[in-house]
């Protein structure tokens, strides 16, 4: 007996009002970018500069304890983790510890990495800062621009690949809704003032392949069906190859997201933004895969008959290359 969370044959209608849908996307954006102008990111110490302190101890390391210690000292954004390492004694339990860089100042000062100091050492007596290292301002802002630097070549050569694997409508589609991904994305950090650090960038790099490798099994379906059915209506086609492919959809992202839910309940404040974005990135994936980018398809209209040449190869000329 085999569970089925989606049925075999589906016949749900995705495109009963795409203008709405489109709408509703466009909105998100807008809001978004409102947002963004308005209130800005929460930047993380990788992006407003600060010092990383590693500790060491014989006692175990207690990121609790360590947090509520530096929390009284007013310090701002402060990030702490335990470091593993098989190589390390029984003795050797190691922290690193990240303060951000104080209003007015290149990097914490000496007598904030002494108050640190002081605070910790009520947690455990024998704890020593065995390295110190700061991060300036203008490195930060050059890791900003080169993070969005980043992101955009990603979708840039998102956009290449479609474009040489089926035709410039299909590549359109793909990266007009991974462009909403990020950018909704984004407004939600904005908006919430979750911190926005270098986790959150990979995150971002990894929703624009996920998303894509969604739109793309849609599309591969698509145009399977484009040589299938050459005179059904184009309306009807993407409906038939989304509900076709709508189970591997949907198994694919509850999935993903059972693993993720583990990780943000689980896996402590070290990793929970990195983790919000990830389960964000899948829900909004998965949502613009079906209500933008086949939306973008169907008003662009498609080449039909895919067993002969048109008249201006430009962007399908690759169309038979594999994945």
């Amino acid at each position: 007996m085999r569970l089925k969370l989606v049925p075999q044959h589906t016949n749900w209608n995705f495109f009963s009002r795409p203008a709405l849908w489109l709408g509703i996307s466009a909105l998100l954006v807008l809001l978004s970018v409102a947002s963004f102008a308005v209130r800005g990111l929460n930047y993380g110490i990788d992006f407003q500069g600060g010092t990383t302190i590693r500790t060491q101890s014989a006692q175990p390391v207690d990121v609790a304890a360590y947090r509520a210690a530096l929390d009284g000292l007013g310090l701002g954004d402060v990030v702490i983790s335990e470091v593993f390492d098989p190589s390390f004694g029984p003795d050797q339990n190691v922290a690193m510890v990240r303060i951000q860089a104080q209003e007015g100042q290149e990097a914490v000062t000496a007598d904030v990495i002494e108050q640190a100091r002081g605070a910790l050492t009520e947690v455990a007596e024998d704890i020593r800062f065995t390295s110190v290292e700061s991060v300036g301002p203008k490195v930060s802002g050059e890791l900003i621009q080169t993070a969005f630097i980043a992101v955009a070549l990603a979708i840039a050569a998102v956009l290449v690949y479609i474009w040489l694997r089926f035709e410039w409508q299909f590549a359109l589609g793909a990266v007009v809704a991974l462009a909403h991904d990020v950018l909704v994305t984004l407004g939600i950090f904005s908006l919430l003032q979750i911190r926005f650090d270098l986790a959150i960038i990979a995150a971002l790099l990894t929703i624009v392949g996920y998303s894509i490798n969604d739109t793309v099994v849609i599309f591969d379906r698509v145009r399977e069906n484009l040589i299938k059915f050459k005179t059904r209506d184009l309306k009807d086609l993407l409906n038939l190859s989304i509900n076709e492919t709508l189970s591997r959809t949907f198994m694919t992202s509850a999935t993903t997201l059972l693993a993720l839910i583990a990780l943000i309940v689980l896996g402590g404040d070290v990793i929970r933004g990195f983790v919000f974005a990830m389960i964000w990135g899948v829900l909004v994936g998965t949502y613009s895969t079906v209500f933008v980018a086949s939306a973008i398809l169907l008003r662009l209209g498609v080449k039909r008959d895919w067993t002969k040449p048109s008249g201006d190869q430009t962007g399908n000329q690759f169309g038979d290359v594999d994945a």
